[in-house]
C-alpha cells in the first residue's frame, strides 16, 4: 500500500509542477482508482476501462441520459420481418482516427473481430443463441447500410449492443490489429483518440480533430459531442486521501468520490460537487425460503419498521433521496407508480408481528466494509430501527468476496447489498427474479413475478414496457422478498476552473462538451 501511495503521490507531484501547462494546453486531469485492464473495448474490462475507452469507441448505437437506446454512429435502424431484421443506416461523413472513412464493411469486420472466439469478447454468448438472442448473420449490402439477421425476435437486442460492458460493441477500424492479427490498440471514431497508456501512472487521450459529431446536445452515450481540451489524461490514484489533496491542490481536475469526500470537500470554494443518481441499487435482500422470513406478514412487519428516508440520508451524507423502486429515480420508465413504496409505520409492526407469530427470533444481517458501498452502515441503522420495533436482529461482517459467494447461493437471512447498474427494465428485474430452485442467488421466485419479468423480456413497445414495470412495482411492495432503499449516486468533484461536467445515470466519466478555463 505504501508502495501505490507513493507512487500516486509522485505522479501528483509531477502534474503538480507542470500545472501552469497543463492548464495552458486544456489538458484536464481525471482521476481513476486504479488503471485500466486492457484497451480493448469489452475484452478484459472493469468500470474504469470502460469509462476511458468510451471517449475512444462508438457503437451502433448507445444509452441516452435516461437509459432508452439512441443511434450514434447509425443515422437510423429500421426493423423488418417481424422483429428479426435489423437494418442500419450508417451516418455518412464519419472517419477513424486514422484518417479512414466508416463504412459497412467495417461494422462487418468489428463485429466478426467481437465475435471470434480468439478475442475473447465478454458478450459473445450474449448474441451467439445461449440466451435470448441469437445473431444468425451480419450483412453489408452497401457502403452506409448494414443488415443484422436474428433468429427470432429479441426484444432486447439493441440494448445489449449500447451496454457499456459489451464496450457498446464498438466499430473499430481493421487497422486496430496487426498483419498477424494481434490487438496493437484502438482505432475508434470517437472526439479522442488513444495517445499513450504509461501503465501503473496513467491514460492520455488526444482532441481527434477530425470528429464527426452528431447534431443536437449531448444525450448520455449519444448526442453531440465535442472534445473541447487537447487532451484528456486519466492519472491512477488509487488513494482517495491522495484524490482529495490532488483537488485541493489543482493537480487533479475531477474525481468520482465517495459521500464522505464529497461532503468534505463541497467546503472548499474551489470545488465543485456533481451529484445524480445512478442505476445502482442499495437493498435489503431477505431469504423468502428462511423458516421465519418466508411468511409475508413477516417481511412486511420488517418493511414497516424501517425509515427508507433515514435510511438513505444517513448513509449518503444527506445527498441521495429514498426510493423503494427498483428502476432508477433518474430513468425514463420511473412514473408515479414507482413512487410508491413502503411507509415508515413502526405502530403497525407489532400486530404483523403477532399476525406472523414472531416469537423474538434473531435475524441475522450479513454485510460488509467496503469503501465503495454503504452495506455496512445500512446494516447497522437496520439493526438499530429493527430493535427499536421489537424485532432482534445482529449483524455479521463479512469480506466482499465470502459475501458474495453466500449470495450467490442463497445462504443468508437479510444481506444489505448493491446491484450493479441496469438500464431496461428488464434487465434491472432480471437481476433479481427467477425460480429459486434452478438459480440461488434469485431474490424473488414468485410465478407471477417471473412470468411478468419473461414478458418484459418479450417486448420493445414502450407503453407495455412502462406497464409491465408498473405491475412489477406494485406486486414487489406487496410482497417484499427485498428492500430497495435508494438509487446509487454517481459523485463527481471538480474544479471551478471545468465546466460542463454532469453527472448521470450510467455514473460513468464523460470528457467531450467539458472545458477547462
Amino acid at each position: 500500500m505504501k508502495k501505490i501511495i507513493s507512487g500516486a503521490l509522485a505522479t501528483l507531484s509531477l502534474l503538480g509542477s507542470t500545472q501552469l501547462q497543463a492548464a495552458d494546453s486544456k489538458v484536464i486531469n481525471f482521476a481513476l482508482n486504479q488503471d485500466i485492464r486492457s484497451d480493448q473495448p469489452g475484452v478484459n474490462r472493469d468500470g474504469n476501462t470502460d469509462d476511458v475507452l468510451n471517449h475512444v469507441v462508438e457503437g451502433l448505437v448507445g444509452y441516452r441520459e435516461d437509459g432508452t437506446v439512441g443511434p450514434m454512429l447509425a443515422d437510423k435502424w429500421d426493423v423488418g420481418d417481424g422483429g428479426k431484421s435489423y437494418i442500419f443506416h450508417l451516418r455518412h461523413g464519419v472517419k477513424f482516427h486514422n484518417g479512414d472513412s466508416l463504412t459497412a464493411k467495417d461494422v462487418v469486420w468489428s463485429w466478426q473481430h467481437w465475435n471470434d472466439p480468439k478475442t475473447q469478447w465478454r458478450c459473445v454468448h450474449e448474441f451467439d443463441g445461449s440466451g435470448l438472442i441469437h445473431v444468425t448473420n451480419v450483412s453489408a449490402p452497401d457502403d452506409y447500410t448494414v443488415v443484422m439477421t436474428l433468429e427470432k425476435p429479441a426484444a432486447l437486442f439493441l440494448d445489449t449492443l449500447a451496454r457499456n460492458d459489451c464496450g457498446q460493441t464498438a466499430i473499430v477500424s481493421p487497422k486496430s490489429v496487426g498483419p498477424d492479427g494481434k490487438w496493437l490498440k484502438p482505432v475508434g471514431t470517437g472526439p479522442f483518440t488513444f495517445a499513450q497508456w504509461k501503465h501503473g501512472e496513467y491514460v492520455s487521450l488526444k482532441r481527434f480533430d477530425q470528429y464527426s459529431a452528431r447534431p443536437g446536445q449531448p444525450d448520455g452515450f449519444v448526442g453531440g459531442k465535442k472534445a473541447l481540451v487537447d487532451e484528456v489524461r486519466f492519472m491512477v490514484v488509487p488513494d482517495a486521501a491522495t484524490v482529495k489533496a490532488g483537488l485541493v491542490s489543482g493537480a487533479v481536475d475531477l474525481a468520482q468520490v465517495s459521500p464522505i469526500d464529497g461532503s468534505d470537500l463541497k467546503k472548499n470554494p474551489d470545488i465543485k460537487l456533481e451529484v445524480a443518481p445512478n442505476a445502482q441499487r442499495h437493498v435489503l435482500l431477505i431469504q423468502t425460503n428462511d423458516p421465519l422470513l418466508k411468511n409475508p406478514k413477516m417481511r412486511l412487519a420488517i418493511a414497516s419498521a424501517l425509515d427508507s428516508e433515514q435510511i438513505a440520508t444517513g448513509t449518503s451524507q444527506g445527498m441521495a433521496k429514498a426510493s423503494n423502486s427498483n428502476i432508477s429515480t433518474a430513468s425514463a420508465f420511473y412514473k408515479d407508480a414507482e413512487k410508491q413504496g413502503y411507509k415508515y409505520d413502526p405502530a403497525r409492526v407489532a400486530q404483523l408481528l403477532k399476525e406472523a407469530n414472531y416469537k423474538g427470533e434473531t435475524i441475522d444481517i450479513i454485510a460488509n466494509k467496503r469503501s465503495t458501498v454503504p452495506s455496512y452502515d445500512m446494516a447497522i441503522i437496520i439493526q438499530a430501527m429493527l430493535q427499536a420495533a421489537g424485532i432482534n436482529a445482529k449483524v455479521s461482517t463479512m469480506e466482499w468476496a465470502t459475501q458474495l459467494e453466500r449470495y450467490q447461493a442463497g445462504r443468508y437471512q437479510m444481506m444489505t447489498f448493491t446491484y450493479s447498474a441496469r438500464f431496461n427494465p428488464a434487465l434491472a428485474f432480471e437481476q433479481i427474479v427467477g425460480d429459486k430452485s434452478k438459480q440461488s442467488r434469485k431474490v424473488w421466485g414468485d410465478p407471477q413475478a417471473i412470468a411478468l419479468t419473461d414478458q418484459l423480456g418479450e417486448t420493445d413497445d414502450q407503453q407495455k414496457i412502462q406497464s409491465l414495470t408498473d405491475q412489477l412495482h406494485k406486486l414487489m411492495i406487496e410482497q417484499t422478498p427485498l428492500i430497495v432503499f435508494y438509487p446509487g449516486l454517481d459523485i463527481v468533484a471538480h474544479r471551478k476552473s471545468i465546466t460542463g461536467y454532469k453527472a448521470w445515470l450510467a455514473a460513468s466519466a464523460r470528457l467531450w462538451n467539458v472545458e477547462k478555463s
